[in-house]
């Protein structure tokens, strides 16, 4: 990602995957480290110590590192999208919410990504919903 990309309070991307553009919103938390973190790479966001680029590879390897550096070697940056999606769903986002973010092509690969997170929120609901009924209080 380019510092091209962002324009005021967004990042314009294209999916690598589907090659969907996608202009999304930046998160307030990530605002505010972009604002007092000098972005000093122009082609890309994030460069190495010694100035240059990450490349595609580099990301995934320094990535993969900091990933087991924390106890967490099974995590890889593929799944960041699948986590985003997730959390998207737990925060009680729709499909179409949660496409709009991801770029993903089809609702039903976002269904796929979330049917976990969707299918404890929703759970969830239900019972809240029941509560307080009729048929809940005699019960």
């Amino acid at each position: 990602m380019s510092p091209r990309q962002i324009a005021g309070d967004t990042v314009s991307v294209v999916q690598e995957k589907t090659g969907a553009p996608v202009v999304i919103p930046l998160l307030p938390a990530l605002k505010e480290a972009m604002t007092v973190t000098a972005l000093t790479g122009t082609e890309t966001i994030l460069v190495t110590s010694g100035g240059k680029p990450f490349t595609e590879k580099y990301l995934y390897n320094w990535f993969k590192q900091a990933c087991i550096a924390a106890g967490l070697s099974h995590c890889c940056p593929q799944g960041l999208r699948k986590t985003a999606a997730r959390r998207l769903a737990v925060a009680g986002c729709s499909t179409h919410q949660i496409r709009a973010i991801t770029g993903h092509t089809t609702l039903k690969e976002v269904e796929r990504y979330t049917k976990a997170a969707d299918q404890k929120r929703l759970a969830e609901q239900a019972i809240e919903k029941l509560k307080g009924t009729q048929t809940e209080q005699k019960t």
